[in-house]
């Protein structure tokens, strides 16, 4: 493995600092073709970040076609040109990070499921337990689906009766939706069989505490369930 040296970044956009860096270093040829780069770890102490910006810049490289990664290997430079557009790039850097959505979600969502806890119909919680048939459908087939994940989280929001709150899960939604890290590391992590399971009794007993207007419950369990996704995402 190659040993180069980077600089410690602070500020905003943290990754688009970190990805700068390392893709200097691949385009210099610094790094070549075939190349090891450094651990996880060792890039965290080196550029003074928690591993969510590290994994966010690995992705973003990866999803561009610089580097490519080896289970329980590491991550090798596989190309010093990019195999996508350089507009599309832009887009990719300037849109929503996946650490800001996990985040809008750890603190919006415990505070959605409240009222929905309080203010759900019959009606509402019917359609509740209907997506959650599915998604228990989906597990057991072995399955995840995230569209039906999402489904059931906007199903909560309408079950708030906030129209703020309903914004709210639409917007986060769609940034999910423009975001290719995110996809590419939610597939890497909650698609797994064992996140995948728990990912559904979760989501499971979410549903059981709105079934029972016991919204402190709610609060709690979504609470949870958002900082066992931040774990799953980065810390994996």
């Amino acid at each position: 493995m190659v040993y180069i040296k980077f600089n410690p970044v602070s500020g905003n956009k943290l990754y688009i600092q970190i990805y700068n860096q390392i893709l200097s270093e691949i385009q210099s040829g610094a790094f070549k073709i075939g190349d090891k780069l450094p651990a996880e770890r060792e890039l965290c102490e080196q550029f003074g970040v928690s591993r969510a910006p590290i994994r966010q810049a690995l992705s973003v490289l990866e999803l561009n076609g610089y580097i490519y990664s080896r289970q329980g290997e590491g991550v090798y430079v596989k190309s010093n040109q990019s195999v996508v557009a350089s507009q599309n790039v832009e887009i990719m850097l300037e849109a929503v990070s996946p650490e800001d959505i996990v985040e809008a979600r750890m603190n919006i969502e415990p505070i959605i499921i409240k009222f929905a806890a309080l203010r759900a119909t019959a009606e509402d919680i019917d359609g509740l337990r209907t997506t959650i048939k599915k998604m228990e459908e989906e597990t057991n087939a072995g399955i995840y689906v995230p569209e039906t994940d999402e489904e059931l989280h906007n199903q909560i929001a309408k079950g708030s009766y906030n129209d703020l709150f309903i914004n709210f899960m639409s917007s986060i939604n769609k940034a999910m939706k423009q975001q290719e890290m995110w996809q590419l590391i939610r597939d890497r992590t909650v698609t797994r069989p064992d996140y995948r399971d728990i990912n559904f009794k979760e989501h499971q007993l979410l549903i059981k505490a709105i079934e029972d207007h016991n919204e402190k419950e709610a609060v709690n369990l979504m609470t949870s369930h958002m900082e066992n996704l931040y774990e799953r995402y980065w810390k994996t």
